[in-house]
């Protein structure tokens, strides 16, 4: 037992009840110690699910860290305390790891990447869509080559309607806005990552709030208070990279669309592309003519651990723990988690503005 990491788990809500805490359960080298929330009751109910014998609970994240006993914490709270909370656990001793996205802004975000240097300690963002077995092909093929120079890319986060109802995610003050720092955030990291392509240039952008004030609206998770609907109910982006490739970036939890999908991306390069649009499709041209091939991803080489499928969920946390044992980057880089902030930061900002957002701080006319 004394052998095991030992993690804090800051935020007892939704994400963490349907990701961090049952992956982590499933990591026969690490035990949750500590649980905090606002609301004691979830905090109980979480110790009392997942945690070790005499797990703590606590309502204040800064008892929480004050006590310590802890190697890791596991930040799932709204946005806008991403950076608190992070910098604090950086600076009290424990490796992070927190919920996308990396911080409601730009300079939060990097107020987190800081404390992480500072301290030495690591930091990794929750992106886990990085995980999944035909992100993970995909990006094996893209470092090998096999696309060539990449250079056209398109992050797909597109719901038709599914609006969450619950928590805070209508609260722009505490979210940051809505659908694009939601799930707009898991297709850009996941098309950059896939790219290795971490330095833009230019983005323009536009949200829209056109379907957000409609009441009794059809929607998965049952109809929205537009009483509390603040922010937008779709976003786009189009991005340009110093080198000159490209991003559409798309967005939305509620769009007229017969075509939806999350966490997709489309990449287009010298040598060949690929979509996830029905599974993980290779394309190209060969011998004066062009194919396509379906990668069956069931098909053998599915990663297995303690003889079980891994979820993405699972595979993200083992490789984060091992990260942190074996002292090694973890797959999900703070540097990197960072320009993806920047880049969803500048498609806001551009719609409010209606400007293009360069990168060196200046702005068209």
């Amino acid at each position: 037992m004394s052998n095991k990491l030992k993690i804090a788990i800051i935020g007892c809500g939704g994400i963490a009840n349907g990701k961090h805490m049952p992956s982590l359960s499933r990591q026969s080298d690490a035990e949750m110690v500590a649980f905090c929330d606002i609301v004691q009751e979830r905090a109980q109910q979480a110790a009392e699910t997942y945690g070790a014998e005499g797990a703590a609970v606590y309502t204040d994240y800064k008892e929480l860290l004050a006590a310590g006993g802890f190697d890791i914490v596991h930040v799932c709270t709204p946005n806008d305390s991403h950076s608190e909370i992070t910098v604090a656990a950086l600076e009290a001793g424990n490796h992070v790891l927190c919920e996308k996205p990396m911080a409601k802004t730009t300079a939060q975000a990097r107020e987190m990447l800081e404390a992480a240097k500072r301290t030495g300690k690591k930091l990794s963002i929750a992106y886990q869509n990085r995980f999944r077995d035909d992100s993970l092909y995909l990006k094996g093929m893209c470092e090998a080559g096999e696309l060539g120079d990449i250079y056209y890319g398109k992050a797909i986060a597109l719901r038709r309607r599914a609006v969450p109802t619950w928590g805070v995610f209508l609260d722009e003050e505490k979210q940051g806005g809505g659908p694009l720092i939601d799930i707009g955030t898991h297709a850009l990291d996941l098309t950059l990552w896939l790219m290795d392509n971490y330095k833009p240039r230019m983005v323009v952008g536009s949200t829209f709030h056109k379907l957000g004030q409609r009441k009794n609206a059809a929607n998965a998770f049952g109809s929205w208070d537009p009483e509390q609907f603040k922010v937008e109910d779709s976003a786009f982006g189009f991005i340009t990279m110093e080198n000159g490739a490209t991003i559409a970036l798309e967005s939305s939890w509620a769009l007229n669309v017969s075509e939806f999908g999350e966490a997709k991306t489309l990449l287009a390069g010298t040598e060949g592309g690929a979509d996830m649009k029905d599974g993980l499709r290779i394309n190209g041209e060969k011998s004066g003519k062009l194919f396509e091939t379906k990668v069956d991803m069931d098909a053998g080489g599915v990663a297995f651990y303690d003889g079980k499928a891994e979820t993405d969920a699972d595979r993200e946390a083992r490789m984060w723990l091992e990260a942190v044992r074996e002292d090694k980057e973890p797959l999900v880089k703070p540097e990197q988690a960072l320009v993806v902030t920047q880049i969803l930061e500048a498609i806001y900002e551009s719609a409010r503005t209606g400007r293009a957002v360069y990168f060196d701080g200046s702005a068209d006319a």
